[in-house]
């Protein structure tokens, strides 16, 4: 997920953390709630819920000296907020068991699973409250789940389930294991124009497709696509992506800073024109194996420099791939090449069916023959280990309650910091052959 970067984060007022977490992070953004999400209850509701809060906290759960350091449980109302997260209260039929972190989200780890019982895996992106609340991204998150259930493409990463529990959110998406894009750049640089006319096409293709349902994706990047056991790929991560229409305009700027388009590192206004430029931004780092302008940590020398570049094409591009890069990367949003229809007619893709069957037969030998290159195990980890998630309230490698999230069995086991010490995620299977999370006594 790429950040945003325009938000003014609160800081939370100065508590021992390793103590009451949960009241600390409630606290810290209860304006954020009430004026956001009190709103939405009735008067009445609402009006008994602020009264609660402004009453002192019950004795029972202020820090006693004697009484053994722990996590608060948030408040249980927060649930209401996430409809779209349902609790789940059927007991277990099937175990998942985790077989390791996969990576790093903005906000949790995301792990790949087994399924037990049909040996079919999944990826499960976690995502604590704690977190959630502190960053102001509640609806944010709630949104990314929205569009994934409303959205099905041959070229987007498919949302199976979303659950919660007490103290997390979880998101199970399918499993790509070949990985991401990204990785196989930094291990081959630039690939054969061939390579890049397919991948071109498919995220051509995705993009088409989510701005007629009227969505921004806004972090197109080659961290966020992943491929297939065929090399073909899938636009994942829809957590900075929003509902806008055609005419429509955003301001927030957000994504990943050296793919975003001029007018949103000024701060907008800006369109579904937007996402072309991040396009751009791909095919050229792809074809060439750097990006046109180096990234910088702060958006507003980033676009200095992205106003200052000529972004002349390099004597390898093809005069066909120099002018698709050429309309893609117009400052000018307008001028832009920013629709799915002129994409297609573009000479770079003479003889090229856009069915979707058809380019997945298009064989990716580069990647296939990549898949087995020693390095690429830690290429795609990227450094990410145990210890990124010291940041966490809920540290999911050393809390029991948070534990008792994935796997009720592990709250009364040793904790190790070890992955292979985690032995299984219970969960149960609706109706409709999705698995959904087990909550029982234990969870919390």
């Amino acid at each position: 997920m790429g950040a945003n970067v325009d938000k003014d984060k609160r800081q939370s007022p100065s508590v021992d953390r390793s103590t009451v977490p949960g009241w600390q992070v409630f606290l810290s953004v209860s304006g954020v709630l009430r004026n956001r999400h009190l709103s939405a209850l009735s008067q009445p509701t609402s009006r008994r819920m602020l009264q609660d809060r402004q009453s002192s906290i019950p004795e029972s759960l202020l820090p006693d000296p004697e009484r053994p350091r722990m996590e608060w449980t948030l408040p249980g109302f927060i649930s209401l907020f996430l409809p779209e997260f349902p609790h789940r209260n059927f007991p277990g039929q099937f175990n998942f068991q985790i077989l390791e972190l996969i990576a790093k989200g903005s906000f949790g780890p995301i792990l790949k699973v087994k399924d037990c019982s049909g040996e079919k895996i999944y990826a499960v992106k976690v995502l604590p409250k704690s977190e959630i609340l502190k960053h102001g991204v509640l609806e944010q998150s709630k949104e990314e789940v929205i569009i994934q259930r409303q959205v099905r493409h041959p070229f987007l990463h498919n949302l199976l389930d979303c659950w919660q529990t007490q103290r997390h959110l979880f998101i199970m998406c399918d499993y790509c294991s070949t990985g991401d894009l990204y990785t196989y750049w930094t291990l081959n640089g630039q690939f054969e124009e061939a390579e890049v006319r397919v991948y071109a096409a498919e995220l051509g293709c995705a993009l088409g497709f989510l701005h007629d349902f009227g969505i921004m994706h806004r972090d197109v990047k080659m961290e966020n696509v992943l491929l297939t056991d065929q090399g073909h790929l899938r636009l994942a991560d829809f957590g900075l992506s929003r509902r806008l229409e055609r005419g429509g305009r955003a301001y927030t700027i957000c994504g990943t800073i050296q793919y975003m388009a001029p007018e949103v590192l000024s701060g907008g206004p800006y369109n579904h024109a937007a996402d072309w430029w991040s396009l751009g931004i791909l095919l050229y780092a792809l074809a060439t194996g750097k990006f046109p302008v180096p990234p910088e940590a702060n958006h507003g020398r980033m676009l200095g420099r992205v106003r200052r570049c000529t972004y002349e094409m390099p004597d390898t591009f093809s005069q066909s791939l120099s002018l698709l890069v050429t309309d893609l990367l117009c400052k000018t949003p307008l001028q832009r090449l920013h629709c799915l229809e002129r994409f297609k007619m573009q000479r770079f893709f003479f003889g090229t069916s856009f069915d979707s069957q058809l380019l997945q037969k298009r064989p990716m030998e580069l990647i296939l023959e990549l898949k087995n290159h020693p390095d690429r195990p830690e290429k795609a980890r990227r450094g990410v280990t145990e210890d990124a998630f010291q940041s966490f309230d809920y540290d999911l490698f050393s809390s029991l309650s948070a534990l008792s999230d994935l796997s009720p069995t592990l709250a009364n086991a040793e904790m190790s910091q070890d992955l292979t010490g985690y032995e299984s995620l219970h969960m149960w299977h609706s109706h409709n052959g999705l698995p959904h999370v087990e909550r029982n006594a234990t969870f919390v």
